[in-house]
């Protein structure tokens, strides 16, 4: 069972550890970041109050960054992938929001089948000048759908 709750200090450890991960599995993404200074900015994030986990058996699997309408990361660990965290942690964003926006390397293929199965559509795309690893960029939307009866 999955339990989703906001994130405390403690978690910037497991936090910074998964997102280390990720740079470290694709070869794409370049290496700026050491594992200390990728705790920290986890941690930076956790202490906004942006941050939810998702505890598998005790253990933080996956992680959302939230500011407001942006989704700043959404990442899971090796173990926590494909298990239907990151579904659950989007849903959670969106009873809170009735719009969502969010920013994924053009190179994560995986990244933009998994939102657009959960709904988001392309808006932009990006050359990379705007981020720090200067890599293309594709922007997504998700917006609530209008459940309103039509005005007669």
């Amino acid at each position: 069972m999955v339990i989703l709750r906001p994130a405390r200090p403690t978690d910037a450890g497991t936090t910074g550890q998964i997102l280390h991960q990720f740079s470290q599995d694709n070869d794409w993404m370049p290496d700026l970041h050491t594992l200390a200074e990728t705790i920290s900015f986890c941690g930076t994030m956790i202490d906004r109050g942006w941050v939810t986990v998702a505890e598998v058996d005790g253990r933080v699997e996956g992680f959302m960054a939230r500011d407001g309408t942006e989704i700043c990361s959404l990442y899971m660990s090796r173990r926590g992938r494909r298990r239907g965290i990151g579904p659950q942690l989007l849903a959670e964003a969106k009873s809170a929001c009735d719009r969502l926006e969010l920013k994924t390397f053009e190179a994560n293929k995986g990244a933009q089948r998994f939102y657009r199965r959960e709904g988001f559509v392309e808006t932009a795309r990006g050359d990379g000048s705007d981020n720090d690893e200067n890599l293309p960029d594709v922007t997504y939307l998700w917006t609530k759908a209008d459940k309103k009866e039509p005005s007669v």
